[in-house]
């Protein structure tokens, strides 16, 4: 079954001190930023794809088009809590998440299994729509993709595996920023920032990377 109707899509949110695989390249004020920017690229797209966003917050935070719910708690822990309480389908979009655009937001919506899962690279989840979110837990930190297929099995549960370039792009390291500068479109607010920064596309050995223009 198609799912027509706007969908709650929930998003968790660590305003302070996030992307710490990137403090070799920006400052904790600018991954801060950088990560609000790739947050509101991520509430943009669910929006225009037919979603209802709301805000996993672990403190107060305000972002334009989402609802904002505060839980101090780890992330399975306020997940869990956050699923216990609905009574109708949600899609888990993680922040960073910044190519993100409607089309694939759409494809995750567009499932006939209860459950859709989007790997990310190196067996991480990036994005999860459950059907009957009362029927499921999230367990993520190490293999969780594989976590995640093991707990729909436990529910009896039937599960498609999505298979996107724009979903299975997380932004982590330093080489993901190459993806960003390359795949972000002319709204992309997260692309916009890093070229803010001085951050440019560079080739070194045949290989695309990226290099900060120094400020004089």
């Amino acid at each position: 079954m198609t799912v027509k109707a706007t969908v709650k899509a929930v998003i968790p949110f660590r305003p302070v001190n996030p992307k710490t695989r990137l403090s070799n390249l920006l400052s904790e004020s600018e991954r801060e930023e950088f990560t609000a920017a790739m947050l509101n690229d991520v509430v943009s797209a669910l929006i225009e794809g037919g979603c209802s966003p709301v805000l996993l917050s672990t403190r107060p935070y305000t972002v334009s088009g989402a609802e904002t719910v505060v839980m101090d708690l780890g992330l399975n822990e306020a997940l869990n809590e956050y699923f216990s309480t609905l009574h109708e389908p949600v899609l888990l979009m993680m922040t960073d998440i910044a190519l993100l655009n409607a089309d694939a937001v759409r494809k995750m919506l567009s499932t006939d299994a209860d459950i859709a899962i989007a790997p990310g690279r190196g067996g991480g989840t990036n994005s999860i729509f459950i059907k009957d979110p009362q029927k499921f837990r999230a367990d993520f930190y190490g293999a969780s993709f594989l976590d995640h297929l093991a707990v729909a099995e436990s529910f009896g549960k039937s599960v498609e595996v999505i298979d996107s370039f724009r979903l299975s792009t997380d932004i982590d390291e330093e080489e993901d920023l190459t993806e960003v500068l390359i795949h972000g479109g002319a709204k992309s607010r997260s692309k916009k920032y890093l070229e803010e920064l001085g951050y440019l596309l560079s080739i070194e050995k045949g290989r695309v990377g990226v290099h900060r223009r120094s400020h004089k």
